[in-house]
């Protein structure tokens, strides 16, 4: 019996070295050799200080700020742990709102979302991505669209002309992946940490 059961274990135990131990290490390092800065999560520094990565969005309400995409993650209620509260760009909870195309509350608040941005700038129609949450709640990037739209709130909150702030715009503005895949994007840190460089 043990001679047909020890080929099994050793088996076993070889593929869970090879493919637990082995392989992660050696995928691991290789991603650390040729994509240091992803391997490591795409942090973004100001003086020397992590202040984000450019892979999750986070949450800016001051008006000198662009804002990035609406987020629809929760954290669990410290007043009762059977609620959850909103907690924008929460890593550990990523997901959407769940909210179908026939929800009122959804509705109600997109109609609330673009009432209040239509008064920010009447004249330029508002783009979607700046009234809906991505499926994941963590996207860190709005479209070029929505980064212009946001220039002339921006650029009163700052007192520059708005030109400069379209610049920055511009020149925050990543095309798509090898000029085919994905679309034209604005990392929202990336442009505020521009901005305020900009405005020194």
């Amino acid at each position: 019996m043990i001679r047909e059961i020890r080929p099994a274990i050793v088996l076993l135990v070889a593929l869970t070295l090879i493919t637990g131990l082995a392989y992660p290490l050696a995928m691991t390092g290789i991603a650390g050799v040729l994509f240091p800065t992803q391997a490591q999560g795409s942090l973004i520094e100001k003086d020397g200080k992590v202040v984000g990565s450019a892979l999750i969005g986070q949450e800016f309400k001051d008006e000198k700020y662009f804002h990035g995409r609406l987020s629809a993650t929760t954290a669990p209620d410290p007043a009762d742990s059977t609620k959850t509260v909103p907690a924008p760009y929460n890593a550990a909870n990523s997901g959407g709102s769940n909210l179908g195309p026939t929800s009122k509350a959804l509705a109600d608040r997109l109609k609330e979302d673009v009432d209040k941005l239509k008064t920010e700038n009447p004249s330029t129609p508002v783009p979607a991505d700046l009234v809906t949450t991505s499926a994941s709640g963590l996207d860190p990037d709005i479209s070029p669209e929505g980064a212009l739209f946001q220039v002339r709130r921006v650029a009163k909150a700052r007192n520059m002309p708005e030109e400069r702030v379209r610049e920055l715009v511009a020149q925050n503005t990543q095309a798509r992946f090898a000029g085919l895949l994905g679309e034209r994007r604005v990392n929202v840190l990336a442009l505020n940490l521009a901005l305020d460089a900009a405005a020194k």
